[in-house]
């Protein structure tokens, strides 16, 4: 069976691009809206209008995919002006079989409250997420959530219904309950449960061990997801950029140490890059897209980065 696709148009271009920049919401100020729903619909409607009935696969309704037709199929779905024009027979494949159902895996563990601009990852993360189910709500696509610490806290089974959004919305408004991280056990609940191919966005600081990240990502990716890597950070956490000798407390642990940032600022630094490109190193190699955003950034040019990087 084969299947052709109508042509579409390039998914950016440079006057969309310059409009697209000039939309952008300065975090702080989004942060400052108390509703997560309105914050997603702010980022959503404010900035990707022009996107809305986009190219992006499994990101529209009106996906305009055919496949050729076989015998047995209704052929009341035959496109007949299409047939009319290339003397062959195709059926308009179904929203069902096209649209996309992604599962959001977001970190609410402990060190996720670290903040150093008045508003934490946890707090743009939640965002993003709000913003990815809002976004998708309005193409009809598919979204669920798992929320995890160092366990599986709570699931949102992937579905698109109506009440969908105020699901997903409701979850990320309870508070956290724990303290470590651990992202093998979301990835393994990931692994286990979801049956329908599809996309898989884990959402977390990292700030944790590597050692099996690359064994449950390459599952995942074997099992035939399309799979994102958001990795939020502070600022704060890649400068190091304080003043004073102070005490510093790993918000997971408890564990503290008296330190001197400035004395230590190169050594840091040099682990800080050692981590983050090992988990560069093992997301290039199970074909992850990853995207490292801090809490300075507008949540748009995230996302524009990474619809391109899925349209690429």
């Amino acid at each position: 069976m084969s299947s052709i696709r109508m042509k579409q148009n390039t998914p950016h271009t440079a006057p969309q691009n310059k409009r697209l920049a000039s939309q952008r919401i300065d975090p702080a100020c989004l942060m400052r809206i108390k509703s997560l729903e309105l914050r997603a619909k702010s980022v959503v409607e404010g900035t990707w209008k022009g996107l809305h009935r986009s190219p992006y696969h499994g990101f529209s309704v009106e996906f305009t995919e055919y496949r050729e037709y076989t015998p047995g199929d209704d052929p009341r779905h035959i496109d007949w002006k299409l047939a009319a024009r290339s003397n062959q027979h195709f059926i308009k494949r179904f929203e069902e079989e096209t649209n996309l159902c992604c599962h959001m895996l977001l970190d609410l563990s402990t060190s996720m409250q670290f903040h150093s601009l008045g508003y934490s990852k946890s707090d743009y993360a939640k965002t993003l997420v709000a913003t990815f189910a809002y976004f998708l709500s309005t193409q009809r696509d598919a979204s669920g959530l798992i929320i995890f610490d160092e366990q599986v806290e709570s699931v949102v089974p992937a579905r698109f219904t109506r009440g969908q959004l105020r699901r997903i919305l409701i979850e990320l408004e309870r508070p956290p309950q724990g303290s470590h991280t651990n992202v093998v056990s979301p990835l393994k609940h990931a692994v286990e449960t979801i049956k329908k191919r599809g996309l898989v966005v884990l959402i977390s600081d990292l700030m944790s061990p590597l050692d099996e990240l690359n064994t449950h990502l390459g599952y995942l990716r074997a099992k035939g997801h399309e799979v994102a890597l958001f990795q939020i950070l502070d600022p704060a956490e890649i400068h190091l950029n304080f003043n004073e000798t102070a005490i510093f407390e790993d918000l997971e642990t408890g564990d503290r140490i008296a330190l001197n940032p400035k004395a230590a600022q190169a050594s840091y630094r040099q682990q800080l890059n050692q981590h983050l490109d090992e988990i560069q190193t093992i997301c290039r190699k199970q074909g992850v897209h990853y995207h490292k955003l801090t809490t300075d950034t507008p949540l748009e040019a995230g996302l524009s980065d990474f619809l391109a990087d899925r349209a690429a």
